[in-house]
């Protein structure tokens, strides 16, 4: 289900996320694990934003056998979120490609009325995770 490009060496539990993933959708996703270099470029080259971000999702157009999209995380951003906030980089990158899969499938927490937070919020408690950035910012 899922396609793991791991650029760093970041450990990941695959198990977790390929369950995560197929609760939500049988299409095949890109995850990318990168540096923070790597994610400030692609950043700047796809939204012109020049600086390094946690996580990056690019869905795919729709069409049959087309994989859902491509989720990009820097582990470098993943760790130091992981440090400041006690839990894991593993816990982290779930939280993050919890995150960037809700985006694949069409959730915006920009846009829409609360939800994206309650699909995280509910991802969470299920797989028992420590609140993620859209949890901890809600106000």
């Amino acid at each position: 289900m899922i396609e793991l490009e791991n650029k760093t060496f970041a450990e990941l539990d695959e198990s977790l996320l390929n369950t995560i993933a197929g609760s939500l959708t049988i299409k095949e996703i890109e995850l990318i694990i990168t540096t923070n270099d790597d994610i400030q470029i692609i950043n700047h080259q796809y939204r012109d934003v020049n600086k390094a971000t946690d996580v990056l999702s690019f869905p795919y157009d729709e069409m049959p056998m087309a994989p859902l999209g491509s989720i990009v995380i820097s582990s470098e951003y993943a760790q130091n979120m992981a440090d400041e906030l006690g839990h894991t980089l593993t816990q982290e990158i779930t939280l993050l490609f919890i995150h960037g899969l809700l985006h694949l499938l069409g959730f915006d927490h920009e846009v829409d009325n609360g939800e994206m937070r309650e699909e995280e919020a509910r991802l969470i408690n299920k797989y028992k995770l420590p609140e993620s950035l859209i949890i901890r910012t809600q106000g």
